[in-house]
């Protein structure tokens, strides 16, 4: 591809002055040992890296041209005669950049955006379940992993939406596979940082809006803001013939209001206290699973899953909602949700024949930390043992929270190392430790500081007792851990069952 058609594709603000060298383009990357002749070079400004300071390892390894914001006076090396193109957001830019690249893959999908603090990868999965029990082939993007039709494909270590060019290549893929619909998880970073821009989003839908990522957003408002993009950016996407740009809200979230005022061609809604488009009645919940009835524009259902708890009723209306503005037949939503089984890591059961429950959750956040508890307490009438941490250089000021809601909630709270990177890890259990000790619990007696997660996990197993329930959070389907810089092997579910299977001598 030329870099005149290529540039096209960037906002007129963005888009070089002058082509003199029409070289051909073999591949647009952020990453220089991605790097190849002829490549078209992104460099971006990180919170640790400054993609600047690779641009000469980038023309060493042959790139045609190079993209940025600083000046180029500072940064580029004058021998060189590739091009630079200095742009106002070089990760706008790349986004843009890659999506043309792959023929805007999104313009031959209906792309489908969830958005919100928690629940966003089992609404994406029951989502793609109800499409598919439709007739409808499906690809989803998640933090966990991406599908396309029933391929399964690793989306890296840690939970955020992957960065724009893999996005833009799941894409293409989709396309090239004949998918329909494309479902993708937009994290608040992935909006911040222009990962899913390009999408071009028909369908814009939020779980919730919590307290979470003040870290890196500064407040919750600027959190919010960098949500609500999904739902600003609706109208000045690619229109697609015959699919209205269409946002889905919860009714009893406080962030209704201010999405309900972004421009969308069609609103839902769905809720459960609150009026809504889509509502749920009559909630009946068992370890199990849950049965509720679901009420929408094109009649009532009755809705049975294995998913568990008050939160997963949401996830379910969220997704319901989906399937009424896609036109989907309430039998076919009975079906797909009955056939969606647990997300990796959300409410999962370790069962290996011991006499008490064990479950390892995602639950990172306040919000998710209460919903987790406040199903796992309906499930058992013996105590409620508690594994949980909090992630290193991330939102300091909920450390107290979580910890006040443990103390409030959980029997006994074992607390521990949850990717400290380089922070110590006595520093972050010192500040859980202080909403624990408003709740009156005491240290020694009701909960532990355990930094080593593997002996916190073993120290919660050996102290169950017949009937207990031990709920390890924070982790759920990840399988690093990251102390200091450097990303070790990890898994929850591995080590319990480790811890297990010494406790129970098999």
């Amino acid at each position: 591809m030329k870099l005149s058609e290529l540039a096209r594709a960037l906002p007129h603000r963005a888009r070089p002055r002058d082509i003199q060298q029409d070289v051909e383009i073999t591949g647009v990357t952020c990453d220089s040992r991605q790097v190849q002749r002829g490549s078209l070079f992104v460099a971006i400004s990180g919170m640790e890296v400054d993609g600047h300071s690779y641009i000469s390892e980038a023309l060493d390894r042959g790139a045609a041209v190079v993209v940025g914001q600083r000046l180029e006076s500072s940064i580029f090396p004058r021998e060189s005669s590739a091009p630079y193109f200095p742009v106002p957001n070089p990760r706008e830019a790349l986004a843009l950049l890659s999506a043309a690249w792959h023929g805007y893959p999104a313009r031959r999908l209906r792309v489908i955006g969830v958005t919100g603090t928690d629940g966003k990868t089992t609404t994406v999965r029951l989502i793609g379940e109800i499409l598919r029990a439709a007739g409808h082939r499906i690809g989803l993007i998640s933090t966990v992993s991406a599908l396309i039709d029933d391929e399964e494909l690793d989306t890296g270590f840690h939970t955020t939406t992957p960065d724009a060019p893999a996005v833009q290549q799941y894409l293409a893929r989709m396309v090239a596979q004949g998918t329909e619909y494309a479902i993708i998880e937009a994290t608040s970073h992935g909006l911040a940082q222009h990962r899913v821009t390009g999408c071009e989003f028909d369908l814009a839908i939020v779980t919730n809006i919590t307290h979470e990522h003040l870290d890196y957003h500064g407040t919750w408002e600027e959190y919010r803001k960098a949500k609500s993009r999904l739902f600003a950016d609706l109208s000045a996407s690619y229109h697609k013939p015959n699919t209205p740009k269409t946002s889905i809200l919860n009714a009893d979230d406080p962030s209704y209001d201010f999405l309900e005022a972004l421009g969308a061609e069609r609103y839902y809604s769905y809720g459960i206290d609150c009026p809504s488009d889509v509502q749920a009645l009559d909630f009946r919940f068992s370890p199990s699973g849950t049965l509720f009835k679901a009420v929408t524009p094109d009649g009532a259902f009755e809705v049975a899953t294995s998913l568990v708890g008050s939160f997963n009723v949401y996830n379910i209306l969220a997704a319901i909602t989906a399937g009424v503005s896609q036109g989907v037949s309430l039998e076919a939503m009975q079906r797909g949700i009955l056939a969606m089984k647990s997300v990796p890591g959300r409410m999962e059961r370790i069962e290996m024949g011991q006499d008490f429950t064990v479950i390892v959750d995602f639950a990172h956040t306040p919000n998710a930390l209460a919903q987790a508890l406040d199903t796992v307490c309906s499930m058992t009438e013996g105590r409620v043992i508690l594994v949980f941490g909090c992630a290193g250089l991330r939102d300091r000021a909920k450390r107290s929270i979580m910890g006040g809601i443990a103390g409030r909630l959980a029997d006994s709270i074992f607390l521990t190392a949850e990717d400290p990177r380089t922070e110590d890890v006595n520093d972050i259990l010192s500040q859980i430790a202080v909403g624990c000790e408003r709740t009156q619990r005491r240290e020694g007696i009701d909960f532990w500081r355990v930094p080593d997660r593997a002996e916190a996990i073993a120290d919660a197993i050996n102290l169950a007792q017949p009937g207990d329930l031990v709920l390890v959070t924070g982790k759920g389907h990840e399988r690093t851990m990251c102390v200091g810089t450097t990303e070790y092997p990890w898994s929850d579910q591995e080590v319990v069952r480790e811890a297990l299977g010494v406790r129970l001598g098999s």
